[in-house]
């Protein structure tokens, strides 16, 4: 896993900037617009792909039948996983007319909250929080149950958007009555065109990052990875030249357990994600080298030429992040043809490569910074070693 990145109080607020030349990837759902928001304000182009959807409250039979289940008899635990669904549950509940009972249930149970969004649901309601674990984390509430005597204690789990096999069946064998209530479930968005484009493009390099807000966001990239015979691309890419970015460890997990490296703030909120990704993506996927005695700096749609960013299209873009992999050295037409978007024969290929480096030095600028070797293929004008 990449390491989490440090978030001190006080620190100075990233570059504007910071993003200008990124792509990025974003799943969410709920609160997309804000999240898209907080990433092009730092300069980043946006792919938005929202990879689920809620299923209203109100229709959920689920819900009702496990709210109806917890006021069978008094509930010695209540673990309250997220501050959205308690909320959503007291509201669902209210339109049940089951409202004045449940709270009454609440208001004798000890209430176990997740993080300090699922207490302040719990204070706003106006009931108290017994305790909050210090990572905010469901291993460290079951570990909290578990050293004690669960034998014919009742627990409602409060889920938060998937099952939470493992931890429930632990209750469960520790001797609690487990109650799962399913307060919101997420399926599938129904139009699953964006979030599938979004695989080939992370598959192909089109994106930097890919950033996830939920697990089961996670899972439906993964499963429309899947359904069209990519998910072992899709590992691939995120093992590589990709950065998966979760804004928590709930949300990594599904990555992590299949090894991909992932990036996550120390706290796990959206604007500590959209300031993660704006320190880690400048400092780790730009390219920095002298060509032509001009500053180079290449990132994932465009290049800074002595400090002036100039977006590329992808072609021109494929062909100089090739040459930047071997500064200095001839790179031949016919490994350039292999990076173009798209196929095409031999004759055609050749063209498409002469036309991409030709739309590539237009873009730069300054003469001098791709050179032709005649019969060779091209190189950037600076030596191995030679950088920033």
């Amino acid at each position: 896993m990449i390491a989490p990145a440090a978030e001190e109080a006080g620190s100075p607020e990233t570059a504007p900037d910071a993003l200008s030349g990124f792509t990025i990837g974003v799943t969410a759902t709920r609160r997309r617009e804000e999240f898209c928001a907080l990433l092009e304000r730092r300069g980043a182009r946006v792919v938005s792909a929202p990879a689920i959807r809620l299923v209203p409250l109100a229709e959920d039979t689920d819900l009702l039948a496990a709210t109806r289940r917890s006021l069978e008899a008094p509930v010695d635990d209540v673990v309250v996983t997220t501050g959205v669904g308690f909320r959503g549950w007291m509201a669902a509940a209210e339109g049940w007319g089951l409202s004045a009972e449940l709270s009454d249930h609440l208001t004798r149970a000890r209430l176990l909250t997740r993080g300090p969004k699922a207490r302040g649901a719990v204070r706003a309601a106006g009931l108290n929080d017994h305790w909050t674990p210090a990572t905010e984390s469901c291993e460290e509430v079951k570990q909290h149950l578990l050293a004690q005597d669960l034998r014919g204690r009742r627990i409602a789990v409060q889920l938060h958007g998937e099952p939470l096999t493992g931890f429930v069946a632990e209750l469960r064998e520790a001797g609690a009555d487990v109650i799962e209530v399913p307060v919101y479930r997420w399926l599938p968005y129904r139009d699953t065109s964006p979030l599938r484009r979004l695989v080939t493009q992370s598959i192909a390099g089109g994106v930097d990052a890919v950033a996830f807000t939920s697990a089961p966001a996670v899972l439906a990239m993964l499963g429309a990875a899947r359904a069209d015979g990519l998910e072992d691309a899709l590992l691939a890419a995120f093992g590589g030249r990709v950065v998966a970015a979760c804004v928590g460890p709930v949300t990594a997990q599904p990555l992590v357990a299949k090894g991909v490296p992932v990036l996550q703030p120390e706290r796990s909120r959206l604007g500590a994600l959209a300031r993660t990704l704006a320190r880690h993506l400048p400092a780790h996927s730009v390219t920095r080298l002298v060509a032509g005695g001009h500053e180079l700096e290449i990132r994932g749609h465009a290049v800074a030429v002595d400090g002036e960013l100039k977006p590329l299209p992808p072609a021109p873009m494929a062909v100089l992040k090739r040459l930047a992999d071997k500064p200095g050295h001839v790179v031949p037409r016919s490994e350039l043809r292999t990076v173009l978007p798209g196929g095409s024969s031999r004759d055609s290929a050749e063209h498409a490569v002469e036309m991409a480096v030709t739309r590539l030095r237009r873009a730069l600028g300054p003469a001098g910074i791709v050179e032709t070797v005649v019969k060779r293929g091209y190189r950037l004008a600076t030596h191995r070693g030679e950088g920033l």
